[in-house]
Parts: structure tokens; sequence; C-alpha cells
């Protein structure tokens, strides 16, 4: 993404859910302010709540430094230039260069990915695992299908009028795989994605294999899951040992007995924190992006995703599926069944939250 950025000659449109005052971002800072200066246009979106520990001086920096900064549903009423709504939230990661280029997934600009995805961790503090995420790289047609989604997110926050630039480039193919750019809001009467999604579940006639940081299904996504496995698709999940969100790890784990009673198999991926949000579907239908499977995603948040159709992708995802499984612990219902009673209790109350988690 900073290599991306640092060649720029046209603009960079950066929104993202959490960009941090730290190392990583403030190196991102320091190369956008000098892309405006050298005349590409910089326009940044962050989300209020998920950078709320940001400070304010961080963006007013940027701002003093020509970027266009728009802070998306600001948690105070009195800065908002829309309907107050706190409760709906900006969660894309989405990086655009000069229309050209863009990058989807699930990584924040953030310090905490430093210490690599495999492995050991560069320290060995128990407290602060590595950070496990995937993340996209595309050019192609479909860029434009994303920058659309950049500017009209732009619009609908009423954010300063956006300086004319080359927004919209007339672009070549780059390759053989068939993608689609699909964002989803809480404007939307549906969730795209989790409609997508559904589909691709219901059809799937061999495999479904899930990578998920958040997982609190609702009853249609829990239906789907055990239909595909009842009709012997092998379906798979791999969701996170360890967590960032203690309440959606216990909402998380309430599902657990149903999904395996009826043949799910679930891993859960060890030493290291699980934020990727991935599928794939029988080797040929995936998706990469920014949408978790719980309810916060599919009714409250902007959520952006890419669908690939085709095989070679396929296996890369299918390569990366394999590795985070020989670092994944394989849950049985034998031995979920014998934990202690207390957890049962966890799981039990921060189900009754599923839906504002």
């Amino acid at each position: 993404m900073y290599s991306a950025m640092e060649k720029a000659k046209d603009h960079i449109n950066l929104e993202t859910f959490i960009i941090e005052d730290d190392e990583v971002g403030r190196l991102f800072a320091k190369l956008l302010m000098s892309k405006q200066s050298s005349g590409v246009q910089v326009n940044l979106i962050y989300d209020s709540v998920g950078s709320i520990y940001t400070p304010k001086e961080f963006f007013a920096k940027l701002k003093e430094g020509g970027v266009n900064v728009l802070e998306f549903n600001p948690v105070n009423p009195l800065n908002a230039q829309k309907g107050w709504q706190v409760n709906r939230r900006d969660h894309r990661k989405l990086l655009i260069v000069d229309g050209e280029i863009a990058f989807v997934g699930g990584v924040n600009i953030s310090s905490v990915y430093s210490s690599g995805s495999f492995g050991r961790s560069r320290s060995d503090n128990k407290d602060n695992p590595p950070w496990r995420d995937t993340h996209m790289q595309i050019e192609g047609p479909i860029v434009n299908e994303f920058q659309k989604m950049f500017i009209a997110t732009w619009e609908e926050q009423k954010g300063e009028p956006l300086a004319p630039r080359n927004y919209l480039p007339k672009l070549a193919n780059k390759g053989h795989d068939v993608v689609r750019a699909i964002g989803s809001s809480p404007e939307a009467e549906y969730s795209q994605i989790y409609i997508t999604l559904l589909s691709a579940i219901n059809s799937a006639e061999s495999h479904v294999f899930l990578t998920n940081a958040y997982f609190v299904p609702d009853p249609q996504l829990l239906a789907a899951l055990k239909e595909a496995a009842r009709r012997e698709v092998d379906v798979r999940l791999l969701l996170p040992a360890k967590t960032d969100s203690i309440l959606v790890y216990h909402a998380s784990r309430s599902y657990y007995d149903e999904l395996l009673s009826a043949g799910v198999k679930i891993y859960e991926r060890q030493d290291a924190l699980l934020h990727a949000k991935t599928a794939l579907i029988d080797g040929v239908w995936s998706t990469i992006g920014s949408t978790n499977l719980d309810w916060r995603s599919f009714l409250y948040n902007h959520e952006i995703n890419a669908v690939v159709l085709g095989q070679e992708f396929g296996e890369q995802m299918q390569a990366l599926f394999d590795k985070d499984l020989q670092y994944s612990k394989l849950v049985t219902l034998k031995e979920w069944r014998k934990r202690p009673i207390g957890k049962c209790i966890k799981e039990r109350a921060a189900r009754l939250w599923a839906q504002w988690l």
C-alpha cells in the first residue's frame, strides 16, 4: 500500500475504520502530506468510533498539510454533517491510487500487523500476539466500481467537494478472473454481501471454508451452514482462539454445539489474533473484505468486499486456508461438551447481546 501511494501521480483515496497515531499511522500520514504537497490530491475518510483513540491533533495536522479529511458519522453530534446515527459505522478498508489500483480487505492502518501473520511473533509477549489478516491488491476495470463507492460515501457524508481529478480512468483488463465489488450500507434494503454469501453457501456442492474474526451468525446464516453440512458439503469455520472483543468471543462460542452437532468442523487459530474476513466455496468462489459474520456488519456497518470467480485465485485462497489450519486446533463435540459450566454461562449471557455486539 505504501509503495503504491509513493508512486501516485494524480490522487490517493483512503477509507479506513482505524488509523492509529503509531509508527505505521504516522508513516502513512507523513507520506500522505508529502504527496499532497507534491500536487497529488489526497482524500481520507476515517470512522469516528474506530479511530476514537487517535488524537484530534493527528487529523488536524493532516488537514494543515492540505489533505482533504472527512470524519465518518462523528461521535459528537455537533460535528455531524448529516443525520446523526451513532450506531452506524464505516468499517470499510479501502485504498485507491490514481483510480488504477485498489486495496481491499481487513487491514486497518495500525502497527498491530508488524509482527506478521504466521509463525512466531517478533515479541515473546503473550499478551500482544501477532495479528493474522488478509488484504488484496486489485487492478483492472473493477477498480472503477470501488472508486464509485468511495465517492458515494464521501458525498453521502457531505464532505467538502472533491477536487477535480481523473477518478474514473478507462482501464484495460489485467487478468482472467471475474471480480465483483460489493458494498453494503445500513441505508440499503439488505446487505448485498450477506445475500451473496448466503446464495453461495446454499449452492455449494463440495466445500465451504469460512475464515472470520467475529462470528455471531443470524438464524439464516446458521441454518445455511448446518444444511450445507447435512447434505455432505465439507463446511469448515476458522475462528479465533484469541480476540480483542471478549463479548463477541463468548457469543460466537455459544453456537458451537449446534454447529458441531450438524457436522460443521470448527478450527481455532492459535498463537495469533485472527482478524481476516474471507471465504472460499467449491474452490472457485472467493471473497476478501471487511465484512464480519455478525449482526453489526450485516445491519449497521458500511462494509466492502471483493468477490472473485476463478480457479487460480481459489487455489491461492486454499493454500492460505491450509496454512492457517497448520496453526489451528480442531474443536470436537466430545471435548467441547466437557468445558466448565462457567464458560457456558458466559456464552449464554453474551448471546443475549448478539444483535448489538
